[in-house]
């Protein structure tokens, strides 16, 4: 009996011990965010749009975008009720007009997201969800406008 006790007892001990260790090894975040996200809120994907002269007929917003001025403010009329995000206690959300910006800048031009995140202040983990979540919402609201053709290609290569 005092021997299975003895053979509990040290099972404990070692079980505490990796446990203890397991916590320790866990990083601690050394900051929130870094300071160049921080400086976001001086300069961001909404004020580089403005920058851009994005009331007039320059020409650079088109550049940019890829797309014309009253197209870009259409699909943010229309995804806006789709993939605007909610205020928080924490921090403001990311505006949809500067989620659709990322997304279309990065679809024209192959931008790496760690490119993109120097350009709109946004880190790449936001991007690296932004950009999907945009691409499926473009999908659904553009999908009376665009024939997808992957069935006929189903039925055809039969």
């Amino acid at each position: 009996m005092a021997n299975n006790l003895q053979i509990a007892s040290a099972a404990y001990i070692v079980m505490h011990l990796l446990t203890k260790k397991k916590q320790s090894s866990i990083k601690k975040r050394r900051w929130w965010t870094t300071q160049i996200f921080r400086s976001r809120q001086l300069y961001n994907g909404t004020s580089m749009i403005r920058d851009l002269n994005f009331h007039t007929d320059s020409g650079q917003f088109e550049n940019f975008a890829r797309m014309s001025q009253e197209d870009f403010e259409h699909l943010v009329s229309l995804l806006t009720p789709i993939i605007a995000k909610q205020t928080t206690h924490f921090r403001e959300p990311i505006p949809v007009n500067e989620r659709l910006a990322v997304t279309l800048r990065f679809l024209a031009t192959g931008e790496s997201y760690t490119s993109l995140q120097y350009v709109f202040k946004i880190s790449k983990q936001c991007i690296s969800l932004i950009v999907p979540e945009v691409c499926q919402s473009l999908i659904e609201v553009l999908k009376e406008y665009v024939k997808v053709i992957i069935n006929t290609f189903i039925n055809n290569s039969k």
